[in-house]
């Protein structure tokens, strides 16, 4: 489809995104950071999903010079449930700089947000677009996969070049006067019509005229996507070690996957009961008895985790190793120690909620 032909969207879906958006907590005021957050923690979550986190990181930490000060357990902690850790830890970087270089007030240039750490085509073009109206695109998979239908492009999506490509369509037609709207526009006729899986609301949708995808009765093979690599499978054994109210936690590595969180003790592959008293004998710990746990999963973008467990009681602490183990009690794990959603399956053995659990109560 050329150039003329996707001119035609602008119209319609313009018309349609006033009387059909989304009433988004991020989207009350043109606040630059409310927007920053907001689409970091939306990369690979649902809007519903987000809205609790967002609304208590802003609560907590309400300007950038906030985040850029703010104690790096508890930015976890904030985190905790959403994944992808590095991308808090760029979010407080960027922070930092914009509160050393540009005096805590975003910079207002396409070119120069681009140079802050974790902020990317898309993110960049978001906030320049939505909080200062600068006529750039922002591209994300729901953008991909409009236009992808729209023009019956048989490319995939996952390729740079074929994302540079839409960009640089969408930059030629974006309304100078109100391209954050049409960039929001995009998004939510994406998320809410345009759905993937072959499953779109052609009946509802304003530009059901123009997609070709859809006159050609090829939705269901548009976009296209490679098929991704295998994931790597590890297995792991996951220790839930109880002394009376206290359970044991220790530190993950600075660097790596999950890097500074806190974890229950787990050892690569799947241990025997005998193995695993091995282990505890290690922590100079006394077993009053070893149980074994359900069997789960944790899916990373690119490992898979396959876990079993023991739940293990131990007898009084004196005389242990302190080294790597840290003994601390529900209530305050809860609070001030973050734990990964990986674990999610064993904590619920101790009742400890994760991320949003806590402020629902599980349900």
């Amino acid at each position: 489809m050329g150039k003329f032909e996707l001119n035609g969207i602008v119209d319609p879906l313009m018309k349609w995104y006033n009387k059909n958006k989304r009433d988004l907590p991020w989207r009350r005021e043109k606040n630059p950071y409310y927007i920053w957050i907001s689409e970091i923690m939306l990369q690979q979550t649902r809007v519903e999903a987000v809205k609790p986190y967002f609304d208590r990181f802003i609560k907590e930490l309400p300007t950038v010079k906030d985040a850029a000060v703010c104690e790096e357990s508890r930015l976890l902690k904030l985190w905790e449930g959403l994944g992808y850790y590095n991308r808090v830890r760029n979010i407080q970087k960027a922070a930092v700089q914009i509160t050393e270089k540009y005096g805590g007030c975003f910079p207002q240039n396409y070119e120069e947000l681009l140079k802050l750490p974790g902020i990317g085509e898309y993110t960049a073009g978001a906030v320049a677009s939505i909080a200062f109206d600068v006529p750039v695109p922002a591209v994300d998979g729901n953008v991909l996969r409009v236009v992808s239908r729209i023009e019956e492009s048989e490319e995939d999506i996952l390729k740079q070049s074929v994302r540079k490509r839409i960009r640089q369509e969408l930059l030629e037609i974006i309304p100078a006067k109100e391209p954050g709207t049409f960039n929001q526009a995009l998004m939510d006729l994406g998320a809410m019509v345009c759905l993937p899986n072959g499953s779109p609301r052609c009946d509802a949708c304003p530009l059901h005229e123009l997609c070709l995808a859809r006159r050609n009765n090829r939705l269901d093979e548009i976009p296209f996507k490679k098929k991704e690599k295998k994931r790597r499978v590890e297995e792991k054994t996951v220790l839930v070690i109880q002394d009376g109210d206290h359970m044991a936690l220790r530190r993950r590595p600075d660097k790596g996957l999950l890097a500074g969180l806190y974890e229950f003790p787990n050892y690569e592959g799947h241990l025997s009961r005998e193995e695993v008293l091995q282990r505890l004998l290690q922590y100079e710990l006394m077993p009053l008895w070893i149980q074994p746990l359900p069997e789960a999963a944790h899916v990373f973008s690119h490992v898979e985790w396959r876990m079993t467990g023991y739940a293990v009681k131990v007898a009084a602490l004196e005389g242990r190793k302190k080294k790597e183990l840290l003994f601390v009690d529900i209530v305050n794990a809860e609070e001030n120690y973050p734990v990964p959603a990986a674990f999610g399956a064993y904590a619920s053995y101790l009742n400890l909620r994760l991320g949003q659990e806590k402020y629902t109560g599980g349900d």
